[in-house]
């Protein structure tokens, strides 16, 4: 399939007529009536849809941005307990969308898994705000447990409520416009531009001023101000109900593939038929489009194929139909072979997800263990990650217009880069971004130790503006490459457990003075090398099979 095709839409374009006031593409209203284009869907509908997206992405990034301070500050956690946490939220951040894409497809539909979930957001949002603002759940007091338990509380719902929400809020603002229609059909590309614009507005106002005023102000302030925006965005939201087109719900892909697996093992006693024809594939199809979607059979995975597998009629079910976690076709079955053969590279963005989840908790203990004044202005060590995303924004735009057609006289690809090279790149540079910042806490440590520092847990004479290069070499990395969150979690913890045995302070105290950051840097860096490594090897055998 080659790039054209990749852009070409499912159903034929056709002008807008003056005669057609319906769209075309099955949409409807919120009475589940055919949509009519000139009052519904369009931009008057997705001016509400980005003021949600833009709120949800707010509030996300002025928690994740900043907790790693908030759990050792607020909550005296230690900081390699701070860090393991913060992975792990993240961690669940990422992992709830499933839940969201899951149940929006199958059962409710983007809207209503949105108005379910913001509600949920935003009492996960009140909790923090609340645990943060009063005095009654100081950690001093006889209370700090549940200060500890509420706290928690809040953010694993605001997980929840966001997780759920993002793969829905911009696949509902794209229902909005009718892919066959040739005048609506640019104002989708351009929904989706402004979307990137809108969620990095939001972020740079939440990894500054945001985080700002909860370094200098007080956290219950930092976080009241997003909160309070969610909790407008919901009534907003819900106004525009009549002037949103809807979907109808089709096909999960999610419960396509679980069947497969279902079949499959409940089919694990029968025996493969030697031609493949025989396997479940049904030729009665009267779309077009259905029957190029149809996938041969493969060699791979020739378990699965069961799945597919036609039972002899019985006298109980020769009028029955038959289940279709009984029996999938076999483009169901590719499909999840598909999926397989993809894992190898799936695995290699674990390290690179685990690397780039150093810039929300280790670099942020770094950056508050160095002078973080320029000047006589404090610099919040977590308004650094603003590099990162200020690298994307102006880097985006040279890649496209300048690197891209360099590239491509030499590469031959439409792209510059292929897929694959583009991956290779951007996992070399996480490597790179972690050697740095380990060579950096090795200076930073050398500083500490001619002082004679080491044994108080005070800040480094050494600039903070030392880490902009690691958090620009992220941003970049994001560029080519773009669920590590756990496996990040998982290795703070080994790493505490190891380091500190034969009462060691370990690599990551709390006094960072005492400790080797640089040692953890290190072994990340190692882990980047090696997982490099695989990614070549696995990406190299993919291209010889496919080519086989």
């Amino acid at each position: 399939m080659d790039a054209t095709d990749e852009e070409r839409p499912l159903l034929p374009l056709q002008s807008q007529d003056v005669g057609s006031e319906y769209t075309r593409d099955g949409s409807v209203d919120i009475n589940k009536e055919p949509a009519l284009k000139h009052s519904t869907g369009n931009w008057r509908a997705c001016f509400l849809i980005l003021g949600v997206e833009f709120c949800e992405n707010m509030t996300y990034f002025v928690i994740s941005r900043n907790l790693v301070t908030f759990l050792t500050t607020v909550l005296h956690e230690s900081k390699v307990d701070a860090a393991r946490n913060v992975s792990a939220w993240v961690g669940a951040c990422f992992l709830t969308p499933v839940v969201g894409a899951f149940l929006a497809d199958t059962y409710w539909g983007r809207y209503w898994t949105i108005v379910v979930f913001l509600p949920v957001y935003i009492t996960g949002m009140l909790i923090v705000t609340v645990s943060a603002s009063l005095p009654m759940f100081s950690t001093s007091s006889e209370h700090g447990n549940v200060h500890r338990s509420v706290v928690y509380l809040g953010l694993y719902l605001a997980a929840l409520g966001s997780g759920a929400m993002k793969p829905c809020t911009s696949s509902f603002g794209a229902d909005q416009f009718d892919s066959t229609d040739l005048e609506e059909l640019p104002k989708k590309a351009s929904f989706f531009s402004w979307s990137f614009y809108m969620t990095t507005v939001s972020t740079l106002l939440s990894s500054t001023v945001l985080v700002w005023l909860q370094d200098n102000v007080g956290w219950g302030v930092g976080c009241a101000i997003p909160t309070v925006f969610m909790i407008i965005s919901f009534p907003v939201f819900i106004a525009g109900s009549r002037v949103y087109r809807f979907r109808n719900l089709g096909f999960s892909p999610l419960k396509s593939l679980c069947q497969v697996i279902v079949a499959a093992v409940r089919k694990c006693h029968l025996q493969l038929p030697e031609n493949k024809s025989l396997l479940y594939e049904p030729s009665n199809s009267s779309s077009t489009t259905e029957a190029s979607h149809k996938i041969q059979p493969t060699n791979q995975f020739r378990f699965l194929d069961k799945a597919a597998i036609v039972l002899p009629p019985s006298d109980e079910t020769c009028n029955k139909p038959m289940s279709s976690w009984s029996l999938c076709t076999v483009t169901q079955v590719e499909e999840l072979k598909i999926l397989l053969r993809m894992f190898p590279t799936w695995a290699s963005f674990v390290i690179f997800f685990a690397v780039n989840g150093q810039m929300s908790s280790t670099f942020i203990e770094q950056g508050m263990a160095m002078d973080n004044h320029v000047g006589s202005f404090a610099i919040p060590p977590a308004s650094l990650t603003i590099i990162a995303v200020l690298s994307v924004l102006v880097l985006v735009p040279v890649y496209e217009i300048i690197s891209v057609p360099l590239v491509k006289h030499f590469t031959g690809q439409d792209k510059g880069f292929s897929h694959a090279q583009r991956i290779g790149i951007g996992l070399s540079l996480s490597m790179i971004m972690m050697v740095y910042a380990a060579l950096l806490e090795m200076k930073r440590l050398a500083i500490v130790q001619s002082s004679g520092l080491a044994d108080h847990n005070v800040a480094a004479p050494m600039s903070i503006l030392w880490q902009t290069p690691a958090y620009f070499l992220q941003g970049v990395s994001e560029i080519f490459s773009c669920i590590g969150a756990y496996f990040n979690t998982f290795v703070l913890g080994a790493v505490a457990v190891i380091t500190t045995s034969s009462g060691a302070p370990g690599w990551i105290p709390d006094n960072l003075n005492e400790g080797h950051l640089d040692y953890f840097f290190w072994m990340m860096a190692t882990l980047s090398l090696l997982n490099l490594a695989m990614f070549v090897y696995s990406s190299t055998r993919h291209r010889e099979n496919t080519a086989s």
